[in-house]
């Protein structure tokens, strides 16, 4: 089981760290991510639940470990998480859907032939 607490931790020192060598980058990134609050059309519980979920189909361990503490902290109980990945289960399964139909016609179109 991993540690997330230190998983956090580490990620964000060497995130600290690049921000040193490469502090545009880094910026670029901060600035990004923060301008999606600026509306305020959605409150931070929710913006973070977004996050989780995307973190999730990215496969991004470092953002889960950022995302679930600040969904945490944002309020987000147990349920509304698992709802929210839940959401994330179901995109993948449907991007799995389309294109499991995209390679279905591509053998199509490279003359694989039903047998039924």
């Amino acid at each position: 089981m991993m540690n997330w607490t230190d998983m956090r931790s580490s990620l964000l020192q060497r995130i600290g760290a690049l921000g040193k060598v490469a502090p545009g980058p880094v910026a670029a990134y901060a600035k990004a991510s923060a301008a999606g609050a600026e509306s305020g059309h959605l409150d931070e519980k929710t913006r973070q639940l977004i996050s989780l979920a995307v973190a999730v189909t990215t496969r991004c361990d470092g953002c889960i470990s950022v995302h679930a503490k600040e969904a945490v902290a944002a309020g987000a109980t147990q349920q509304e998480i698992g709802e929210a990945l839940g959401v994330a289960m179901s995109m993948n399964l449907g991007a799995a859907l389309v294109y499991s139909s995209r390679a279905m016609e591509a053998a199509t179109e490279f003359g694989a032939r039903s047998t039924g």
